[in-house]
């Protein structure tokens, strides 16, 4: 079998290859806790990195300008929250890719996916059955 090329870091957890390292860190303080001052979420994560507070405040406007992060003014500083949960990121990052290969060959994507699933959880083949089936239902109700 030939080389498996991959347009994402998949050597890392979570969210890294959708997220730059810095970019998750925040995220995952902010899903985590709900909202935070810049510096609250520096304060949160400044022991296990060597960052500077400029480069911390620097990043949330960056993952605000991408909708990822909300800013609403304080009494005396911004206040900084996640757009969505952590739930839901995941899931429209999930639909965004698979759209996007979906979009380069359907058949390929769909068999990848059934191997996938395969490998990592067979038990999920059959709740992956009773989805599909479940929309076909949906989808001949609305034809």
């Amino acid at each position: 079998m030939g080389k498996t090329l991959s347009i994402f870091k998949t050597d890392k957890r979570d969210f890294e290859g959708v997220l730059g390292s810095l970019e998750k860190d925040i995220m995952e303080v902010l899903w985590d806790k709900g909202e935070f001052s810049g510096r609250e979420v520096f304060e949160q994560i400044k022991d296990s990195r060597d960052i500077a507070l400029t480069t911390v405040l620097t990043v949330i406007e960056r993952l605000v300008k991408k909708g990822l992060v909300k800013k609403e003014k304080g009494d005396s500083t911004y206040i900084y929250k996640p757009a969505s949960s952590k739930e839901e990121f995941s899931k429209n990052i999930s639909r965004d890719v698979f759209k996007r290969v979906m979009q380069m060959s359907s058949s390929d994507a769909v068999a990848s996916f059934v191997d996938i699933v395969a490998n990592v959880d067979p038990k999920e083949l059959d709740r992956l059955s009773r989805l599909i089936e479940a929309k076909k239902k949906e989808l001949h109700k609305g034809a």
